[in-house]
């Protein structure tokens, strides 16, 4: 289904449903298949023994004399979705750590598939956002609240319970952006028809602190130095990444297919929060930005799309005159910027501290990264700039108090 935004001044409201985001989970995907159909046994035998074949240096021989298989039995929009995650999960085991070196070219029997299941999908060909996170969450026992023992995943790299904690607290934190798009639609409604309601919806301050604060749990469950050289290496892309210069898509294309890895810049919500409180970032970021719209499923990227040209709602507040509305405006902004510091603190511990202390203690047990990855997000961006960029700019839409 192809989406395509509308003018909000035509549309006069905004609901989750029109853009498939889900009242109760928000942007995850509601209730996950485990198992493609019988056809794809291949790629679930594969996949479910993708850890065992990355250490054993086995998984580019196991992928190499798979069976071509079909893409027409994957009817169901789930099914596909899985099969995207599974076919992503198995491709960046094949480049990574198939055996010593990082390969330059995915195989005939596995590139095109990938492609068409992305085509069908209208997401690119690489290990997204939405397969890392959106479509790899179990609930345990559907009876009990969604906390972290009650969630599991399906198909993990190496990495053990360091890459199960890790994206399962990223589930966890998209679970915790409900209230706050619900809140966001509601401020958007409320500006395009003026009522009431704008005070209460500016309340999503809390949310963008529910996030800041599920976030937090990532110190509880992800060692920073099995993050940093086991499971980085996994997220990361072949565009704007000097480690990995080129992949070819064999059978697709004689030329190199260049995409960026799974990023939380991938995120729907940041986005959305950004468009409606009028953040307006740096021209190197707001492309990067763009660009990380591309990776999203398409009803997401309709949705922010939807938002961004909606009636100004700094504008509606900074004329209004409305002194707790202003306030409130600002609390939002602040609880944003809040949120990317935090962000930053994640990177410098995961990343910038972790890569010192690989340095410090080599010889080591642990994998070496490729050092051309050390201050690279795994979006391709020299992420600590980024991100200060970002958080710098958000504190610059910050209203000044009249009077």
């Amino acid at each position: 289904m192809e989406f395509r935004s509308q003018n909000l001044k035509t549309t006069r409201s905004l609901s989750l449903g029109r853009f498939h985001i889900s009242e109760d989970y928000g942007f995850l995907l509601p209730n996950p298949l485990e198992e493609l159909p019988d056809h794809y046994r291949p790629w679930m035998e594969i996949a479910n023994k993708l850890p065992h074949l990355i250490e054993s240096h086995q998984l580019r021989a196991q992928v190499n004399k798979m069976l071509l298989l079909n893409c027409q039995f994957l009817r169901s929009y789930q099914e596909q979705r899985l099969a995207h995650l599974v076919l992503s999960f198995i491709i960046m085991g094949y480049v990574w750590r198939g055996e010593t070196q990082p390969i330059e070219v995915l195989p005939r029997n596995l590139a095109p598939l990938f492609v068409e299941v992305s085509r069908n999908l209208e997401l690119l060909p690489i290990l997204v956002h939405s397969d890392l996170v959106l479509t790899k969450w179990i609930t345990r026992n559907p009876e009990r609240p969604l906390d972290i023992r009650n969630l599991d995943t399906s198909v993990l790299f190496t990495g053990g319970e360091n890459l199960h904690g890790f994206i399962l607290v990223a589930v966890l934190v998209e679970k915790a952006v409900v209230y706050g798009v619900k809140a966001l639609i509601q401020a958007v409604n409320a500006v395009l028809q003026p009522s009431d309601s704008l005070f209460q919806a500016l309340q999503l301050r809390l949310s963008i602190q529910d996030i800041t604060g599920t976030s937090g749990q990532m110190h509880d469950y992800v060692d920073p130095d099995i993050f940093y050289a086991v499971i980085q290496i996994f997220l990361s892309g072949w565009k704007d990444n000097p480690a990995m210069p080129v992949v070819i898509y064999e059978g697709v294309s004689t030329e190199p297919l260049k995409y960026s890895g799974g990023s939380a810049a991938q995120s729907t919500v940041l986005h959305a929060f950004n468009g409606f409180l009028g953040i307006r970032h740096s021209k190197e970021s707001a492309d990067f930005l763009l660009r990380m719209r591309d990776y999203m499923p398409p009803s997401y990227k309709a949705f922010i799309e939807e938002i961004q040209p909606a009636p100004s709602l700094r504008n509606h507040i900074l004329f209004s005159g409305n002194g707790p509305f202003l306030t409130s405006y600002n609390q939002c902004v602040e609880a944003l910027a809040e949120l990317r510091s935090y962000h930053i603190t994640v990177v410098t511990k995961y990343l910038i501290t972790a890569t010192a202390k690989a340095k410090g203690r080599r010889p080591s047990h642990l994998p070496v990264p490729p050092q051309a990855l050390e201050e690279r997000g795994t979006g391709g961006t020299a992420v600590l700039s980024f991100l200060k960029n970002v958080r710098n700019k958000t504190l610059e839409a910050i209203l000044p108090q009249s009077g």
